[in-house]
């Protein structure tokens, strides 16, 4: 899948953003933040884990950390697929990532599919029942398909 250019989220940004939502500015919290932004698909705890490997924190200090960041609403799980929930950074309440998921069925790859999108209803419960529902395309994704 063609990946866009990773969005950037300074230390001081993300300290700032962690504070606002009413938490203190761990390093793990800041790191975790940090990278679920620059990242272009969702990530599971593993994933976090993998990519944050050689610091100093442990397995269940990322997974409070990922889950206290949804807690707040700076992060939000967009996947549940295989009973593996996936994080992805929040985009400040606007509805740009009510799109459809694609979760591979073979190497449980998830990624955002954002040139697919629903029409939000225009009735309020609907609009949001919608906005925090999970729309997921399950399949086989191009890499895998490419290599079977």
């Amino acid at each position: 899948m063609q990946q866009d250019a990773p969005v950037r989220l300074s230390r001081d940004e993300a300290k700032r953003r962690v504070r606002e939502a009413g938490l203190r500015a761990t390093s793990p919290r800041v790191a975790v933040l940090q990278l679920l932004v620059a990242e272009s698909r969702p990530l599971s705890h593993s994933e976090v884990v993998e990519r944050l490997s050689g610091r100093d924190w442990d397995q269940a200090t990322l997974f409070r950390n990922l889950v206290k960041l949804a807690e707040v609403g700076l992060a939000k799980v967009v996947s549940r697929a295989g009973g593996i929930s996936r994080y992805t950074a929040s985009e400040g309440g606007d509805d740009t990532h009510v799109h459809p998921h694609f979760s591979c069925q073979s190497c449980g790859a998830v990624d955002c599919l954002p040139g697919l999108s629903i029409q939000l209803p225009k009735d309020g419960a609907w609009r949001d029942a919608i906005r925090d529902a999970e729309l997921q395309v399950v399949g086989t994704c191009p890499d895998c398909r490419a290599s079977a």
